[in-house]
């Protein structure tokens, strides 16, 4: 069965959040995920979320290991996984330097060692309720827990981008979060996948294969392809690791071209440099009718769906908020009021295609019909 459902990162408002969260569980949606980011504070979005629904399985994607402390986490993701009756998935990753060090204030470094740290951190402290460790990059003396735990085993997905990580998230983790995947990579994610399975004797074929997908509805191709360019030229001009992601999707030159342009300023070039070939490679769009055809053989890679996303706002283009699916756009709206200077809506939502086997541990299932969905290429965190 194919498994869908909704992700947000920024553009609607914590309470319309809810509100879509409630609708996305009535027309079937499985799950609905919250970025960390610059969006509203993920942990609290999902704990309302989890008071106005009774089904629909919910995740952070991602919270990051460097600007919230091991324990932190933990507890956060406790109260929410409570308060939703056990519906809770955590989505956890390394972040980018770009974002932990220059928005944050907070070093970053040996992420790989972080993230294992911090998973072993979460899971102890969940287990047994109190935890001490000295490790490389966490030291906790003595934290303990002043309430039970709902679940002494929360889900634990990973976010990879590269092969180390994804053979770590092969190691330890009950699933893996990808990004801008492609039918090209699916073999690449498993073989990788497999290899840190195979290292900590556990069987790859239960790891919980997810991905993140761009979404955008529009009445035609061109409107779409033109309302997902920004969102591509941002994530390959600002974070480095997603620069190389897209050379290593075929589209070196064009990757190259869009950080040059990033890095003196020039957002418009850099989005002149986002082809109409990268987009269909890396991002879904797609009219009201149904999924691109060239996404509808995704199930062929032996993974199951859940989940889409909104983007932050963008310069340049008013307009309100439109979701991934044409249904939930009544629930958002973006108040002329909120909107910063020079700056649009989000028109978009992003798809995260959340593919694979449910974990044993995930109590809610909401069967859907749509198709979406899989893999990442990888290989740094």
């Amino acid at each position: 069965m194919n498994r869908l459902g909704i992700a947000f990162s920024g553009g609607a408002s914590p309470a319309e959040i809810v509100d879509c969260v409630k609708l996305a569980e009535q027309l079937g949606y499985e799950s609905a995920w919250v970025a960390e980011g610059h969006g509203g504070d993920q942990f609290a979005v999902l704990a309302a979320c989890a008071r106005d629904t009774s089904r629909i399985g919910l995740g952070t994607g991602i919270t990051s290991v460097f600007v919230r402390t091991a324990p932190t986490i933990a507890m956060a993701a406790a109260t929410v996984d409570d308060v939703s009756g056990g519906r809770f998935i955590l989505g956890i990753g390394s972040s980018h330097k770009v974002q932990v060090e220059a928005e944050h204030g907070v070093a970053y470094g040996k992420p790989l060692t972080r993230t294992r740290e911090t998973v072993a951190v979460i899971r102890a402290l969940l287990r047994d309720g109190r935890v001490e460790y000295r490790g490389e990059t966490i030291r906790i003396e003595g934290f303990d827990l002043w309430f039970a735990p709902r679940r002494p085993e929360i889900p634990i997905y990973l976010s990879a981008v590269f092969e180390k990580m994804t053979e770590l998230c092969g190691e330890i983790a009950d699933g893996v979060i990808l990004t801008r995947s492609s039918l090209g990579t699916a073999p690449q994610i498993r073989q990788w996948l497999s290899a840190g399975a195979a290292r900590a004797g556990r069987d790859a074929r239960r790891i919980a294969v997810t991905s993140l997908l761009p979404t955008v509805v529009a009445d035609s191709r061109r409107e779409a392809l033109d309302a997902l360019r920004p969102g591509l030229a941002f994530y390959a001009g600002f974070f480095p690791r997603y620069n190389r992601l897209m050379a290593e999707h075929g589209f070196a030159e064009a990757a190259a071209a869009i950080a040059e342009a990033w890095s003196r300023g020039d957002r418009a070039a850099a989005e002149r440099a986002v082809s109409d070939a990268m987009i269909r490679r890396l991002q879904h769009r797609r009219h009201p009718g149904g999924m691109p055809r060239a996404h509808r053989g995704l199930p062929a890679i032996g993974h199951r769906f859940a989940d889409p996303q909104p983007l932050r706002a963008r310069p340049r283009l008013e307009g309100p908020f439109r979701s991934g699916d044409p249904r939930l756009r009544p629930v958002i709206g973006t108040p002329a009021s909120r909107r910063h200077a020079g700056q649009r809506p989000a028109v978009l939502v992003r798809l995260a295609s959340y593919c694979a086997m449910k974990p044993p541990s995930m109590t809610s299932s909401v069967p859907v019909t749509k198709e979406a969905s899989s893999e990442a290429r990888n290989k740094t965190p």
